[in-house]
Formats: structure tokens, C-alpha cells, sequence
């Protein structure tokens, strides 16, 4: 069978701790999400996020009444990038709030950054 390469994982900022602590049910479930993404494929939960154009994804997982997101980048051929990861605290709407959007942005400026200092200028066929 078949075997498909398995990107490296490279997280930005602090989004690996934060992810390390969620409960272990939304950690299973983000990191399957993550793992699928490593490998080609898009888990049924990842979702685009709006107004960060292609190849930027989120995915919502909920657990005990919290809502819990992580927010990737497959835009990049060489490897898979983990912008964010965080708990949304509003309780109304299920935007993702300005200064969260902000941070992502300049988390995806910072993965373009590590990319092409460490890989190249290699991006998918998704394009920036």
C-alpha cells in the first residue's frame, strides 16, 4: 500500500503549549485534524477561515459546553503550520474574534517568514 509523506509540523508562537493544554478529547481531536493535514488530506471539521485566504484553515472542536480552535496553514508544500490554537471565550457569535484574526495574521507572516528561511519559496498549488 501506498504510504504518503508526512510533512513536518511547525508550530508558531506559543501554539503548542496552549494546544498541549486542552482537555485530551479536543487534543485528539485537533491532532487527527493536524496528522490528516500532514499527510495531504483535510479532516471533515477543518474549515477555511474567513478573510485569510486560501490554505488557512480552522478547526472547532467542543467539549464539556467550551469551544476550542486551532487554526493551520497548508499553503506551504514542505510543511504544515500550526498558527494558533486557543479557547474562544464569547458567548455570543461564533466569530472568531478581531484580535484573534490579528494574531493569526501576523503568525502567517511569521510562518511565511520560517518557511523561506528554512525551506525555500515552496508554496502549494493552494498559493498565498
Amino acid at each position: 500500500m501506498y504510504q504518503k509523506e508526512l510533512k513536518p509540523l511547525e508550530w508558531v508562537g506559543p501554539s503548542k503549549d496552549d494546544l498541549k493544554s486542552f482537555p485530551a478529547e479536543v487534543q485528539d481531536h485537533i491532532g487527527f485534524a493536524l496528522y490528516q493535514a500532514q499527510v495531504g488530506l483535510k479532516h471533515r471539521d477543518a474549515k477555511p477561515l474567513k478573510g485569510m485566504g486560501s490554505g488557512v484553515l480552522e478547526v472547532v472542536s467542543r467539549h464539556d459546553g467550551d469551544t476550542y480552535r486551532a487554526v493551520y496553514t497548508v499553503r506551504f508544500r514542505s510543511a504544515v503550520y500550526v498558527l494558533h490554537a486557543f479557547q474562544k471565550k464569547a458567548k455570543k457569535g461564533i466569530a472568531t474574534p478581531k484580535r484573534e484574526i490579528d494574531l493569526i495574521r501576523r503568525r502567517l507572516k511569521a510562518a511565511e517568514q520560517h518557511h523561506e528561511e528554512n525551506y525555500g519559496q515552496d508554496y502549494s498549488n493552494e498559493q498565498k
